[in-house]
């Protein structure tokens, strides 16, 4: 691919990934609709004990409430794993995403309980970590696909260039 396309491509991601950010800090510290109003510090440090809850209880929760706090916080986070391999290449491994992933969320799990502005979660921890591996899984393929493409795509202007050689020299 030619450098111009990926200083393009490149400067796209980011802005995309700053887009992404500001989406993610309004939903979660400033977006009403999704419980983001003031209330006295709150946390639950038992895993998977608001996962259950919301499993056993889910008809009355309803659907979107559901949605919103089990897959949401899932997909919430892709983004996050898909948006660092792709940005720089030092976070191209599962560790060092699964690591930041976990870091990142509890940072924001940290500050919803001393903005006082959601519930410090360890669910929401562990559904945000396993979002960014998700990103990370999805980057992944992503990039092999990328990657075959471009082999292909090189594989038959070499074939072309030979070809092309042949029939000058006929």
């Amino acid at each position: 691919m030619k450098k111009i396309n990926k200083k393009w491509i490149k400067l796209a991601a980011w802005l995309a990934f700053y887009i992404y950010i500001l989406m993610l800090s309004y939903f979660l510290f400033f977006s009403e609709r999704y419980g983001r109003y003031m209330v006295t510090k709150k946390y639950n440090l038992q895993l998977f004990k608001e996962i259950k809850r919301f499993i056993k209880y889910r008809e009355y929760i309803g659907f979107e409430g559901f949605v919103v706090n089990i897959v949401g916080n899932v997909l919430a986070f892709s983004p996050y794993g898909f948006f660092l391999p792709l940005l720089n290449n030092k976070y191209r491994k599962f560790y060092i995403i699964t690591i930041l992933s976990i870091f990142f969320s509890l940072a924001v799990e940290t500050s919803q309980l001393l903005l006082e502005v959601g519930v410090f979660d360890v669910d929401d921890i562990l559904m945000n970590s396993i979002g960014g591996i998700v990103g990370y899984i999805i980057f992944v393929i992503a990039y092999s696909l990328y990657k075959k493409n471009d082999k292909i795509k090189e594989e038959e202007t070499s074939n072309m260039q030979e070809d092309g050689e042949e029939r000058e020299t006929v």
